[in-house]
């Protein structure tokens, strides 16, 4: 039996590839954000589905290297939260503070406990929540 070649598809071209110096900006600014959240390394880590503890040191000290595709995503679904809570917050101090306060729309957890949890779906829910309540549906 003989396959057919598949071939790619630009079947989404609404959908645009991040590109690997914009996978490293977006690595740069994440590590900003985390510092402005004062994660800890482990939570850090976590966040970015559990990255190794040297290439997160690797990151704070400003050395990127590849970047695959889920890490990207998951960058990208980060920043979403970051800006949701931009729009939501007036003083960026407060957003970065509102991860670690306790919410009854998560059954008293924290938005950083359900990130915690680890999963891309996690972070993808937290980013939907937060558009929801800016109005963005």
């Amino acid at each position: 039996m003989q396959f057919a070649t598949l071939h790619p598809t630009t079947a989404r071209p609404d959908l645009p590839s991040i590109t690997d110096e914009e996978a490293a900006a977006l690595a740069r600014t994440t590590v900003n954000l985390f510092r402005a959240w004062q994660l800890s390394d482990i939570e850090a880590r976590t966040l970015l589905g559990d990255m190794a503890q040297r290439t997160w040191a690797r990151w704070k000290d400003g050395n990127i290297g590849r970047i695959d595709r889920d890490l990207r995503a998951r960058m990208a679904i980060l920043m979403g939260i970051h800006k949701g809570l931009r729009y939501l917050f007036r003083e960026p101090r407060r957003g970065y503070d509102w991860i670690r306060k306790p919410n009854a729309a998560f059954q008293g957890y924290s938005a950083l406990d359900v990130m915690m949890r680890g999963e891309i779906t996690d972070l993808i829910d937290l980013r939907s929540y937060l558009d929801a309540e800016r109005g963005a549906w």
